[in-house]
């Protein structure tokens, strides 16, 4: 009997600095897994952000390019002949223009810019210089990001 008090004795002394050990390596297995998926998510939220500005990008190009186009068949009335039938700004093409008694939008909202989480898009005039980083208020030709980060393929973001 009291053989086997003292054996359940020591097998509880056993268990619990196992648990402990077993605690530590799992800790240290934890620590080494969230070192490396934090990179990898890192990279993850980059990449997605990046699809979004060439979603948006895309969509506010193509806006403009659907202006320009009514523009050119001569479906929107009262442009200023130095707009070259490109929108004034980006309002114009959410809040629309009259084309033939019905108005047309071209764009839902002005997309928020994921690189720098605001509204603060760059936009450049036909009459600008392609070089030029400020814009010149007749027309939107173009738009681009206004930050100055590098994509995860070495471009930078304002020259997409």
């Amino acid at each position: 009997m009291k053989h086997g008090r003292m054996e359940c004795a020591r097998r509880q002394r056993h268990q619990q600095g196992l648990t402990l050990v077993e605690l530590i390596v799992t800790i240290a297995i934890l620590s080494i897994l969230a070192s490396v998926a934090y990179p990898i998510a890192r990279f993850q939220i980059q990449r997605e952000k990046e699809q979004v500005l060439r979603h948006d990008l895309w969509e506010m190009r193509g806006a403009i390019d659907k202006y320009k186009d009514a523009a050119d068949r001569g479906a929107i009335a009262g442009l200023s002949v130095d707009a070259f039938g490109y929108p004034p700004d980006l309002d114009t093409l959410v809040n629309g223009v009259d084309i033939q008694g019905h108005k047309v939008k071209f764009l839902r909202a002005i997309p928020v810019d994921p690189m720098t989480g605001k509204q603060d898009w760059v936009l450049r005039s036909m009459q600008d210089d392609p070089d030029s980083d400020s814009w010149g208020g007749q027309n939107v030709f173009d738009v681009h990001s206004n930050s100055d980060g590098t994509a995860l393929d070495g471009t930078k973001y304002n020259t997409w």
